[in-house]
């Protein structure tokens, strides 16, 4: 068997970006949302399904959370222990993937540097494949703030910022209110005096694609819809589980405007390999059964005119043992006047 050999320049390394829709069936706009009946009174999480759960067809597109520093807003696990709560147990969490340590709480810019509170959309890990596509988050909300019934349409701003910032979970972008990655109104209007019990605060929330977390701000959506809010206020209080009920409304507002659409990114890399094959390489088949007894051509017309037909690469080490084969879509005709340049792609 003959071989040849490769040089550095036969080899280029390539990165592609390949996106894709998100939600269950291809769909790239999720319009329907239900839920588990089968709720538990410290149930940490809500999973939304993108239908009836009770079919074989459904499945868990993503899930909300609600998370307290000080616990408020769940019913303890251990009413001996202070704060031993399941929002606090979720505030911790996250505070941890996203900042990096339990001491640094979250920030939403000014107003509310050292928020309390956040709400999460965890989206389920079966729905893509490495990250979140920048640029696609689209999420519209209704809410009633009691005298007029509102709609906020969410999105990141990564199409309106220059310079990426990064937390120990990844890049991470401010979610405002816009549409396709970027805003009309960047932040909550300003109130002079506290409205829906909070005072304005920052952006909408955080959008943080690597690991597939949306992160919205308590305070900015209770703000009545004058104030640019949705007039959604949860409940902290400490004696009765309200987690559920928190969950509950985030979900509601969402079910009541039916729309979430958000693509999937996954970055593929070739290596290609160019394997050039000169006119005077394999243009003699290596089957033994061509060669005779005593050692000559069985077919003595080959002796002048060979012809080989190329179907098969194969890719080996400097010991020669085989480490992939690629084959061609048709056989490639070889003789002395024909030389080929084959193309090797793999991806990984």
């Amino acid at each position: 068997m003959s071989f040849v050999s490769l040089n550095a320049s036969d080899f280029v390394v390539s990165a592609d970006s390949i996106t894709s829709t998100l939600w269950t069936g291809g769909e790239p706009i999720l319009n329907n949302f239900f839920t588990s009946s089968q709720t538990s009174s410290f149930d940490t999480y809500l999973s939304v399904y993108q239908t009836s759960s009770v079919r074989s067809d459904s499945e868990v597109q993503f899930a909300i959370a609600y998370g307290e520093v000080e616990g408020s807003g769940s019913a303890p696990y251990n009413t001996l222990v202070t704060g031993s709560s399941p929002s606090k147990v979720t505030y911790g969490q996250y505070r941890t993937l996203v900042n990096g340590d339990e001491n640094t709480n979250f920030s939403f810019g000014t107003g509310n540097t050292n928020s309390r509170d956040i709400y999460v959309l965890n989206v389920n890990r079966a729905r893509y494949k490495e990250k979140l596509f920048p640029g696609t988050f689209n999420l519209v909300l209704s809410g009633s703030d009691g005298t007029e019934t509102t709609r906020l349409q969410l999105t990141d701003n990564s199409k309106d910022v220059t310079t990426l910032t990064y937390t120990d979970a990844g890049r991470v972008f401010d979610i405002v209110s816009g549409s396709n990655g970027s805003a009309t109104t960047s932040t909550p209007v300003s109130a002079s005096s506290t409205t829906a019990g909070y005072t304005p605060s920052g952006s909408y929330g955080k959008y943080l694609p690597d690991v597939g977390l949306i992160m919205l701000n308590p305070r900015a959506l209770a703000l009545s819809g004058s104030f640019g809010g949705l007039g959604l206020v949860v409940s902290d209080d400490l004696t009765n589980n309200a987690l559920v009920a928190n969950h509950s409304t985030l979900f509601e507002s969402i079910k009541l405007a039916q729309t979430f659409s958000l693509n999937s990114e996954e970055t593929i890399t070739s290596d290609y390999i160019f394997v050039r094959v000169g006119n005077s390489d394999f243009n003699y088949s290596t089957n033994p059964s061509m060669i005779s007894g005593s050692g000559e051509f069985v077919y003595s017309s080959l002796i002048n005119n060979p012809q080989t037909f190329i179907t098969t690469v194969g890719l080996y080490n400097d010991a020669n043992e085989l480490l992939s084969v690629a084959k061609l879509s048709k056989p490639l005709v070889k003789d002395f006047t024909k030389e080929a340049l084959v193309r090797v792609k793999l991806d990984f």
